[in-house]
């Protein structure tokens, strides 16, 4: 790993020599007219060039969200050197993970490793992370720890998306887009002043609708469709000079249907049909020779065909309000941030997939969370610094159930149990509601101070704390208590970094930096079988160590950033699935350590004029290393979602026509090894390696005002897997299955 980390830079070194080699030969009017873009990000709390700051961070303009069609979080996926993101929810609950850092739990009490920030404000909630991206000037995804100023549990990373901010001058836009599956999406804002320079607003919306990608063959229904709306409202007051207040508003429903995954039974009703393990051998998969606990058997080879007999709605609403307010007060700047967010989940899942009553899970949830951060900051000549406090106020509830093989119940009919129920066969309806109440409190603060010409010094500290308490009840039948849970516990710890960055000229530098993350403990919030299930998990933590370099070079026409990192994870959360006295449990505990690291490189390059090419490249190692779950040992494994080679690529080319209309052909391809969906490294839980390629055709008016043209996604239609949830006791695997092949056509206006 060592000389991985001094090649890493060497190689910077070496690049940065020749291209200023091939800049002094370069006559400087061709070179002026093809410039890469520069983006201002808001990284460490202050505006900067993207170049500028010593931390592994991909910066996403307007521009390129819009040319990726990123309408979502799930949508990032692919996008980012390292960047994994995967939901088996249809508007909750993603999965993210950075550099294989990050958490598989779905249920809403948990916290990724990866922090989500929209507008500086921190979404602690799973149930509101696909909320926000639409209007959006830039996202910023930032990788590894982030222990000081995003310090609430960023042991992975943090993605900032930085919605677009009313403006003095009249502006706006309209977008729509159509394709198949009956596709529909509608975009659109508008803003400007309302009282001069003092008081401006934007107001923007969006709708997006399908029929669903899917067929179930019990009804001939499409499902897996989508229904959302979304609007944000935002007031800009600039009472004078020194003084920023901005209040944003944003509300979001979804009312499509349930993922309705693709079930595979497990059970050999045939000897010759089991494998090694016991389980159906994967030639058998699909061969009506293994079947699901009730006899069951999937036998079509279609992915997206499926088996249901139910077809419910995964409904999420949610509104929420910050204000902010930026105040100079002589070299000072003081910062508020107030926000308050409420959402809501009512989910009817067909757990199963199958067109049996098995399993059906009842999801209800809601969540309240208030936060209030305070920064003063200093943007001095050699010293830069900031300090804050921060507190947060999260309630989490949860009146959810599970109601299993129903189906059963006539079985057990008696007079006495007039309801067929039997728990010592679980046929039962199991509630778990549940009440977990969060108060978080941090202090922090960092400094950047020249040492010398040229060489900067970081360093800063965060203490953080989180006071956590549970209530939880398992409730059969709806009114018969089985047993309960009460406890509360503050989890406390300190993050931090110290780091050097050199500019060795005014447009290359190099950086090295260590970094301690922490994530809070909590208590297990899915269902639970006993009170220990519940018991508290402990903090994770890592230690990090990173180099890199950051390089415009040939005239401003290549861009060149490289990084490599070791992590030493301690106590790390890790969540998986096990069968225990004949049923599957959820478990949510720390595994000993993991040992992650790798290198990445992004670049960016115009070697002619109006020709774009973008290239990024991941590797990476990441795997438990001590690690025994309920008599499991799961020692040595690889992590899930941690590919070991991942690439994103994209080219463009803008066709200037006599006419001035401008004609851009585009093709990006991305690439990922192979992936395990949860600790075990079960092969029938991975995904093979996967290549994407996707297209866009675009034709825009000469004053840039009308664009339209076509385009498409997954266009080799592959059908790759996003989650593989096994309920081993049940004898069936629950595979979800990504969107196919998918083309349209778009409009834009912009005023």
């Amino acid at each position: 790993m060592r000389s991985l980390l001094i090649g890493t830079g060497a190689v910077a070194l070496l690049w940065t020599g020749s291209a200023v080699a091939q800049t002094e030969t370069e006559p400087q009017e061709e070179a002026s007219a093809r410039r890469l873009e520069s983006i201002v990000v808001t990284a460490q709390k202050r505006a900067e060039d993207v170049q500028d700051v010593p931390i592994a961070i991909t910066a996403l303009s307007s521009s390129t969200l819009e040319k990726q069609r990123v309408t979502d979080v799930t949508s990032l996926d692919n996008l980012v050197p390292g960047l994994r993101i995967a939901a088996a929810d249809a508007a909750a609950n993603p999965k993210i993970f950075i550099r294989g850092a990050g958490l598989n739990d779905f249920n809403p009490t948990s916290s990724s490793g990866v922090g989500l920030y929209a507008d500086g404000v921190y979404i602690g909630s799973p149930l509101a992370q696909f909320s926000t991206f639409y209007d959006l000037d830039r996202v910023e995804v930032l990788r590894g720890p982030q222990g000081t100023l995003y310090g609430r549990n960023t042991t992975g990373g943090a993605i900032n998306v930085i919605s677009k901010r009313p403006t003095f001058s009249p502006e706006g836009y309209a977008s729509i887009e159509a394709g198949n599956f009956g596709a529909v999406e509608l975009n659109a804002a508008y803003g400007g002043p309302i009282v001069g320079d003092k008081l401006a607003f934007r107001i923007a919306g969006q709708y997006a609708e399908d029929d669903g990608y899917s067929t179930n063959a019990v009804t001939g229904n499409k499902v897996n469709n989508a229904e959302r709306y979304a609007v944000r409202g935002s007031l800009l007051y600039t009472p004078d000079d020194l003084t920023d207040i901005l209040l944003t508003v944003n509300t979001f429903s979804n009312r499509g249907g349930a993922v309705q995954p693709k079930s595979r039974q497990l059970f050999p009703a045939d000897p010759s049909a089991a494998g090694p393990d016991g389980v159906c051998a994967p030639a058998f998969f699909r061969s009506g020779l293994c079947t699901d606990a009730l006899g069951f058997a999937d036998t079509s080879g279609d992915p997206y065909t499926i088996t249901a007999d139910v077809e419910g709605k995964d409904k999420v609403d949610l509104w929420s309000a910050a204000l902010t307010i930026d105040r100079e007060i002589g070299d000072l700047t003081l910062t508020s941030i107030t926000a308050y967010q409420d959402v809501e989940r009512s989910a009817h899942e067909n757990t199963d997939s199958s067109p049996l009553q098995m399993l059906e899970a009842f999801y209800n949830n809601t969540q309240e969370q208030f936060s209030q951060e305070l920064r003063l900051a200093s943007d001095g000549e050699r010293l830069k610094w900031v300090v804050g406090g921060y507190y947060m106020k999260d309630t989490t509830t949860s009146d959810s159930a599970y109601d299993i093989l129903r189906i059963l119940r006539p079985l057990f009919i008696t007079p006495e149990n007039p309801t067929g129920v039997s728990p010592e066969n679980s046929v039962i309806y199991l509630g778990y509601p549940y009440t977990q109440k969060t108060d978080s409190y941090a202090i922090f603060g960092q400094a950047d101070y020249e040492l010398a010409p040229g060489l900067i010094l970081t360093a800063g500290l965060r203490w953080s704390a989180d006071e956590k308490s549970m209530d939880y009840s398992t409730i059969a039948e709806g009114v018969l208590p089985v047993f309960s849970y009460q406890a509360d516990k503050t989890f406390s710890d300190w993050s931090g970094k110290v780091g050097l960055k050199y500019d060795l000229t005014d447009t290359t530098n190099i950086y090295a930096s260590y970094s301690r993350g922490y994530k809070s403990g909590g208590f297990f919030g899915g269902n639970a079988d006993s009170p220990e299930q519940i018991a508290p998990y402990e903090n994770e933590t890592v230690n990090a160590y990173e180099i890199g370099s950051k390089s415009d070079l040939w005239d401003n026409r290549l861009r060149m950033n490289l990084s490599g990192f070791y992590y030493d994870y301690q106590d790390i959360q890790a969540y998986s699935t096990v069968e225990r006295n004949g049923l599957t449990v959820q478990v949510l505990d720390n595994a000993a350590g993991a040992e992650m690291y790798g290198a990445e490189a992004e670049f960016t390059v115009m070697p002619i004029e109006n020709l774009d090419l973008s290239l990024g490249l991941a590797w990476l190692h990441a795997e438990y290393g001590e690690y025994n779950s309920l008599g499991d040992d799961y020692s040595g494994n690889q992590m899930p979602q941690a590919p070991e080679f991942s690439l994103t690529s994209r080219a463009a080319y803008a066709i200037h026509t006599k006419t001035g209309v401008v004609i851009t052909p585009s093709i990006d391809v991305s690439y990922r090894s192979k992936v395990y969906f949860d600790s075990t490294m079960r092969e029938r839980l991975s995904d093979p390696e996967l290549w994407l390629v996707g297209a866009e055709l675009s034709v825009m008016s000469p004053d840039g005002s009308i664009e339209a043209g076509l385009w498409g996604r997954n266009l080799t239609d592959e059908a790759y897997l996003t989650s593989a949830n096994p309920i081993d006791s049940l004898g069936v695997d629950l595979l979800t299955y990504s969107r196919p092949r998918s083309a349209g056509l778009f409009l834009r206006y912009r005023y």
